[in-house]
């Protein structure tokens, strides 16, 4: 299971957390900066990695069972 939180402005990607990888990925120049910024506060990256158990690994057995 891989949790993905992309963040957009004007329908435009600009950055990318993804849990396989660890660290937030930007995609422009802003989203770069900001990548940067996020993946420097290591609080803030492990908020971001916690999310995978809090919505992924608690509700992947009901939506197994309701496939």
């Amino acid at each position: 299971i891989e949790y993905i939180r992309s963040v957009y402005y004007n329908k435009v990607e600009y950055a990318r957390f993804s849990s396989s990888l660890g660290k937030y990925v930007g995609f422009t120049e802003f989203g770069l900066k900001q990548a940067d910024y996020w993946n420097s506060d290591a609080a803030y990256l492990a908020q971001e990695k916690a999310a995978k158990e809090t919505y992924c690994l608690t509700t992947v057995d009901i939506d197994h069972r309701n496939i």
